[in-house]
């Protein structure tokens, strides 16, 4: 007659192998992760270029810097403040909506979404706005960010374009499904010099808001003067980074380039959340640079 085994022994064989199924199981099967804990990266192209106020000049500059965007495989490209219309509030806005279309079309087809800065007549109350426009890389048309801490004198009434251009609420945008926003000039850093109106510290607002690389658009005044050098210059860095530090946010800089014999009024490039640069352009001249922001994971 045949012995019995053991049922303790029968029960330790049987979980031994199962365990050793389940390990080659784990071996050779993928283990699947949600997005939200994958890397998650933006390729940006930051166009330091040259700002006019002939529309034609300023498309054919856009498409330059486009060009390098699509070769160098950029997800986004900004552009300057007023980088289309020019900065002023007087501009032929077919014009600029006929380039603009073929702008937005070209980006498209190469699968490149835009922080677009322009001046803008919004058909819904005619009112002009300076704006970086948002498309995502399919084209579609996302939204705007308008100019919030317009330039203006200390009179009463303040004197500037203060008066020209209109305003809409702050707002965040979703780029390849990362949170952005967008900040033009001024609204960085509230020069104390022609800022009539208290700072309310958009780049915080929008790091509350959930934003995690702020585009910033630039068309900022110099001369190549002293005071271009040693004051305007260092206080638009060491605003930047300092409040690129505070909330915790990538900046992603673009600056009008002409004229191109003297220095840009504040940096083109690219800041990490701790202020410090991972990028940055040349101070004079047409630049594209392309970089890519590797972004920490959700929790």
């Amino acid at each position: 007659m045949p012995k019995a085994r053991n049922p303790i022994f029968n029960m330790k064989l049987r979980s031994s192998i199962y365990i050793a199924i389940t390990i080659l199981f784990c071996a050779f099967v993928p283990v699947s992760h949600s997005n939200d804990q994958q890397n998650r990266s933006l390729r940006i192209a930051t166009a330091q270029i040259p700002v006019s106020n002939s529309i034609s000049d300023n498309s054919a500059t856009i498409h330059r810097a486009l060009e390098v965007a699509i070769k160098e495989g950029a997800d986004i490209l900004l552009t300057p403040e007023g980088s289309l219309s020019g900065y002023t509030p007087k501009f032929d806005q077919e014009k600029v909506d006929q380039e603009l279309r073929k702008i937005v079309k070209r980006a498209s087809k190469a699968g490149v979404a835009l922080a677009f800065g322009t001046c803008y007549v919004e058909p819904d109350d005619k009112k002009c706005y300076n704006q970086i426009r948002f498309y995502d890389g399919s084209g579609k048309f996302l939204g705007f960010h308008s100019k919030t801490l317009l330039c203006g004198s200390f009179s009463d009434p303040p004197r500037g374009e203060i008066n020209d251009y209109a305003i809409r609420p702050l707002r965040t945008f979703e780029i390849k499904g990362i949170r952005v926003g967008g900040l033009i000039c001024n609204d960085m850093w509230a020069n104390p010099q022609c800022t009539p109106m208290p700072d309310p510290h958009l780049s915080q607002k929008l790091s509350k808001a959930g934003a995690e690389i702020i585009f910033l658009a630039i068309n900022g005044g110099r001369d190549g003067g002293s005071w271009s050098r040693e004051v305007n210059w260092p206080f638009h860095e060491v605003n930047m980074r300092m409040r690129a530090a505070a909330g915790r946010v990538w900046v992603v800089s673009a600056d009008n380039s002409f004229p191109h014999t003297v220095p840009c009024s504040a940096p083109s490039g690219v800041l990490r959340p701790n202020g410090q640069w991972a990028m940055q352009v040349p101070r004079k001249g047409e630049h594209v640079k392309v970089f890519t922001i590797e972004l920490l994971r959700k929790p």
